[in-house]
C-alpha cells in the first residue's frame, strides 16, 4: 500500500516526531502525536503498539526517514515517511 492510499483509507496514526517548539512555531496537523525524535527509542513500545499504519513527519521529511528506519528496525511493519507536515496537512 502507498502513502496515498493509506492516507486515502482515513485509518492510521499520525506521529510528528519534530520538536515541541516547532509545533508552537509552525503549527500542528489534528489527532497527530508528538514523539520528538530523541524520544523515539524510549517510547518505540508505545508506536510499535499501534494497530494501524503509523504515518511518521517532521517539518522536511529527514527526522521522520530516521525514525522510520530505526522503527522499522525494531519490527514495525506497516510505517511510512509522510515527509513534511506542510505537504503532509495539505494532502489531508
Amino acid at each position: 500500500m502507498s502513502l496515498a492510499d493509506v492516507l486515502q483509507s482515513g485509518n492510521y496514526a499520525l506521529i510528528d516526531v519534530r520538536e515541541p517548539m516547532e509545533l508552537e512555531m509552525d503549527g500542528n496537523i489534528d489527532g497527530a502525536i508528538n514523539i520528538p525524535l530523541g524520544e523515539v527509542e524510549d517510547r518505540q513500545d508505545e508506536i510499535l503498539s499501534i494497530e494501524k499504519p503509523v504515518v511518521l513527519f517532521c517539518r522536511s521529511g529527514n527526522r521522520s526517514g530516521k525514525a522510520l528506519e530505526y522503527l522499522n528496525a525494531q519490527g514495525l511493519k506497516d510505517g511510512y515517511n509522510g515527509g513534511g507536515w506542510a505537504d503532509l496537512k495539505a494532502s489531508l
